[in-house]
């Protein structure tokens, strides 16, 4: 009898996941048992189903997938994360990585591409897609990065992103408390401390940041 490693998809766009999960569903040791279409669900099915590997696109809804992956890093790490996306920028991989990912691959991979990433994972190996410059696993693997000069958009905590990214996405303060567990004064702290930091002064402004910033796209908006 072939042993099964768990797997759950992490994608918020309908008719990818559903090619995603007719690609593996061909692997004959590969069960999927979740599936999630934003960052809070993933978290969720994680917690629920205890996956082998989390199949996880980094421009997701809620919660952006750099934050699902210190999350999940910090709770349970036996599970093995593969970031899907079409990021293909040096920032985007390396704090991937300094989250805790164990592997990124890009969206115009073939599907023998993605099958090796996800065996390559399980296996306990670092992947990372071909296509991306070697140097770039290399300045964070030798810690040979150079630092650049803060900005103001340094200063901006992990939780403070999660507030701009769903401000972007248009949900009310009432709709983040919710979603992110913590209070309504809570969540007008984080705002407010948002804007001190970025100096903007309207609701607007932190919306064109978050777009700037490539926490929200214009397809992930709530309506």
């Amino acid at each position: 009898m072939v042993h099964k490693r768990k797997i759950v998809i992490a994608e918020d766009h309908k008719i990818l996941r559903e090619g995603l999960k007719s690609l593996l569903r061909t692997i004959e040791d590969l069960e999927i048992v979740g599936e999630a279409a934003d960052g809070l669900e993933a978290i969720r099915c994680v917690e629920n189903y205890h996956p082998d590997i989390l199949l996880l696109d980094l421009s997701m809804p809620k919660m952006n997938g750099i934050s699902v992956i210190r999350d999940l890093k910090g709770r349970f790490p036996e599970t093995k994360i593969l970031v899907l996306t079409i990021h293909e920028s040096e920032d985007y991989i390396l704090e991937s990585f300094r989250s805790g990912l164990d592997g990124y691959c890009l969206k115009d991979a073939n599907c023998s591409e993605l099958v090796i990433a996800i065996r390559s994972v399980l296996d306990g190996k670092t992947y990372l897609s071909p296509s991306i410059s070697e140097k770039v696993l290399a300045g964070f693997l030798d810690d040979r990065k150079t630092l650049k000069t803060h900005s103001s958009w340094d200063m901006i905590t992990e939780r403070e992103r999660e507030v701009l990214k769903l401000v972007g996405e248009g949900y009310k303060n009432k709709e983040i408390s919710d979603y992110l567990c913590i209070s309504m004064k809570t969540v007008e702290k984080h705002r407010s401390n948002i804007m001190r930091k970025l100096d903007v002064h309207t609701s607007s402004a932190l919306t064109a940041i978050a777009f700037e910033k490539g926490l929200v796209t214009r397809t992930a908006t709530n309506p």
